[in-house]
């Protein structure tokens, strides 16, 4: 007996290690200054390093929190002929995940081929009946890292992705989940702010593949062909590229993007970040753009959060950032989900990525990049919209916050890696 409890034991200590750890070495070195956000080679640095090339031709969308951004994505789905690929994290229960097995359902029993992937723990409230009645209708749907007996220790890897594509030519991506906290317009605790995006043209397909890529490490199938790879023409004037980052592949993509940026920024950065924890390196990052002259502007939740413990290590780390002339924000009517970065006014970031660990590190994200200086005007107002919503917290204020507060934000950073 003491035998098996000491196996037992050790076997869970190994698990545990497994999950805490991504199995790839990481950025852990400061990238030196090398050009600005203007100059050719940081488009050919991010085209290169990121993975897929920067293709021109495509037309982005913001879309504001669920009174816009369900609509236009239930609007795709019904109008689907030949496929539609769907992964994402959250899918919860209520009226709008209805509203999404129905249109998935009957797209199905059309005869288009739908393909929904959901994470395993992301899905957990997914009502059973919507499952049921999609399948029953031909939705193929699968679960990310499900748990079998040889994937116990990957078990902390979770496709965060949120990625929508019909027929192969309309993609969308942001923060959004299916579930009632994303419907209305972000107007209360109960109805967060987020925002989606829409893009047509060639950068769909490389939205697709990111798609893929996960489908294929699920079913152990390659999906091809005209139906979910069809030859796409321009559609607008930016160019963009759509990239993903993977602890099994590449899970350095997502936080050398930024890095690159930060390093790359002359005027400004204009963050978004539901979860804002940054490491140590990112911090220096951010501060040494402040150094130089940048301004930086960074919205994150307010009291309003969904959970406290990334509050709270968020709030612990904001003194470097404050002292050399961040300005941060709190947004104090909901829950801030939205994730985008705006640099320069000429590339903006978004999709599934939060500014932590978790997402650097553990999680499978995606983010479409656009550079294109219209959109990032665009983009800008929002944010500035945003602003006009949320309280500015300065040095002096969190310097003053009660210690009770402080010691918890030691606790919670504790934690940095996990969150």
């Amino acid at each position: 007996m003491t035998i098996l409890i000491t196996f037992l034991a050790t076997l869970a200590g190994v698990l545990l290690a497994a999950n805490f750890t991504t199995g790839e070495k990481n950025v852990n070195r400061e990238l030196p200054r090398l050009y600005n956000t203007a100059d050719p080679q940081y488009l050919r640095a991010m085209g290169s390093l990121l993975g897929p090339a920067l293709v021109g031709g495509n037309r982005a969308r913001e879309l504001l929190n669920g009174d816009q951004i369900f609509p236009a994505m239930l609007a795709a789905i019904r109008g689907a002929k030949r496929s539609i690929t769907f992964e994402t994290y959250i899918y919860w229960s209520g009226d709008i995940g209805r509203e999404f097995a129905d249109a998935l359902t009957e797209r199905a029993q059309a005869g288009v081929k739908v393909h929904v992937l959901l994470d395993w723990v992301g899905s957990a409230k997914i009502d059973g009946s919507f499952l049921e009645k999609m399948e029953a209708a031909g939705v193929e749907i699968r679960k990310f890292h499900k748990p079998h007996w040889y994937n116990w220790g990957r078990m902390n890897n979770r496709t965060h992705r949120k990625l929508l594509v019909v027929d192969g030519g309309l993609g969308f991506t942001g923060g959004v989940g299916i579930a009632p906290q994303w419907t209305g317009n972000g107007q209360d605790a109960d109805h967060w702010r987020d925002s989606h995006f829409s893009i047509e043209g060639p950068a769909v397909a490389q939205m697709q593949a990111v798609f893929m890529d996960n489908w294929l490490k699920v079913t152990g199938r390659v999906m091809h062909g005209e139906a979910y790879f069809p030859a796409l023409a321009p559609a607008g004037n930016s160019r963009a590229q759509v990239f993903s980052s993977s602890p099994s592949g590449g899970s350095e993509s997502m936080q050398l993007m930024y890095l690159l940026s930060i390093t790359a920024a002359a005027r400004s950065i204009d963050l978004s970040s539901a979860y804002f924890v940054p490491d140590e390196l990112t911090s220096k990052a951010l501060t040494e753009a402040l150094k130089r002259g940048v301004k930086l502007r960074i919205i994150t939740p307010g009291e309003i959060i969904d959970t406290d413990t990334v509050r709270a290590a968020s709030r612990g780390s904001w003194g470097p950032l404050l002292r050399a002339g961040a300005e941060i924000y709190e947004y104090q009517p909901s829950m801030y989900h939205v994730k985008a970065m705006v640099v320069d006014q000429l590339l903006v970031s978004v999709g599934s990525t939060n500014f932590d660990n978790r997402s650097f590190r553990l999680n499978d994200e995606a983010n479409l990049n656009v550079f294109d200086a219209d959109f990032a005007k665009r983009q800008t107002q929002v944010f500035e919209d945003d602003l006009k919503r949320a309280r500015r917290i300065t040095y002096e204020q969190w310097e003053a916050r009660p210690l009770k507060e402080k010691i918890m934000e030691r606790l919670a950073l504790l934690l940095e890696s996990q969150l």
